[in-house]
């Protein structure tokens, strides 16, 4: 067989292991695996790099994608279909391995259900958002960036008397500010799922500082509302401009969180934005180990011919789920809410 793979979206720790482990297993089943630079670009484009022992040789530790990503939809592109079938057509591939978030899930079960093209799925994101397993890899390593962030703001926060509101990463769901919140011992977390009043924070925070605290920690999804008790809610956006999906570019969430309850309550409050920090640098070895069971999966898919489907996570077993059901965004579990909400106030 001669089997493809590409990543897709943003960038995350872990890429390189998945590489690793579905180029590994390949091989040793005595089949090819080719790189497909930049994602689905790297398809429609023809632009390949062989994935052999000494290409993929020291890789499993290192952050980004040795094969490049990005966001090219073929759906978007003029040709873009055309010249993706083309490719797997006349180039001779039997597979496709795509590695990629919620987004790239979708179009790569279009391009099965709808154009035919063998491909395969492997759900990586730092955001944990993508429906049809318990976890992606990359959240792990967000995770403990922020929650690593916590711990240093604790320190400042109490040394100054202040209130200090964490922003992170996670789009529309909120696993990454709710897990750190309870790794980091926070004070508060604002959600996208629901939105939670300002007032409703103050409170909380005045009645903590009333029994003994001097400093208080709130976390802040990104794409989490700014909502007031009078009904009154809006997203907060870093511009007026969208992403190559066409998504507004989330941002800002946090500074104004501070604000709001700097009026409300009188403590000297500070922000800080993780941003770009969370998808770069070293996976932990939870991200390696889950990477590398989804490169293993996804090759013996493709090895046993199970297109359509993608790697998953359910309990501790790594499984192939039907990339049918991949239809929407996996919102947070709310048994990890009413954890973090016996820590909050």
């Amino acid at each position: 067989m001669k089997v493809g793979i590409l990543t897709a979206g943003g960038d995350c720790p872990g890429l390189n292991a998945v590489i690793r482990a579905a180029a590994r297993t390949l091989q040793q089943e005595g089949h090819e695996a080719v790189g497909l630079k930049s994602g689905y670009r790297g398809l429609a484009k023809r632009d390949y790099i062989p994935l052999d022992r000494t290409k993929i040789r020291g890789i499993l530790h290192l952050g980004g994608t040795i094969i490049g990503t990005s966001s090219y939809n073929p759906y978007r592109e003029e040709d873009g279909i055309q010249l993706v079938k083309q490719a797997v057509e006349e180039d001779g591939f039997d597979a496709i391995i795509a590695i990629g978030g919620e987004h790239t899930m979708m179009m790569t079960r279009r391009l099965y259900l709808e154009e035919g093209i063998p491909t395969i799925g492997v759900p990586k994101t730092i955001d944990n958002d993508v429906v049809g397993t318990d976890f992606t890899f990359g959240f792990d390593t967000a995770v403990q960036i922020a929650s690593d962030a916590l711990d240093r703001l604790h320190t400042t926060a109490a040394s100054h008397d202040r209130l200090i509101v964490l922003e992170v990463m996670g789009r529309n769901s909120g696993w990454i500010a709710l897990f750190s919140a309870i790794a980091g011992g926070a004070d508060g977390v604002v959600l996208p799922e629901f939105d939670t009043p300002v007032e409703e924070i103050a409170e909380k925070l005045k009645a903590r500082h009333e029994a003994g605290a001097n400093f208080s920690i709130i976390v802040a999804a990104e794409g989490a509302n700014l909502a007031f008790a009078s009904g009154d809610s809006r997203q907060i956006r870093a511009n007026e401009s969208t992403d190559d999906y066409g998504y507004p570019r989330l941002g800002g969430i946090g500074a104004a969180l501070a604000s709001e309850i700097e009026a409300l309550t009188g403590y000297e409050s500070r922000v800080t934005v993780l941003g770009h920090l969370q998808r770069g640098g070293t996976p932990t070895a939870t991200d390696r180990i889950l990477a590398t069971r989804y490169g293993v999966q996804a090759a013996e898919c493709a090895i046993n011919g199970d297109f359509g489907h993608m790697a998953a996570l359910i309990g501790n077993d790594i499984v192939s789920v039907p990339l049918s059901g991949i239809t929407d965004v996996k919102t947070v579990d709310m048994q990890y809410v009413e954890v973090a909400r016996k820590f909050f106030g």
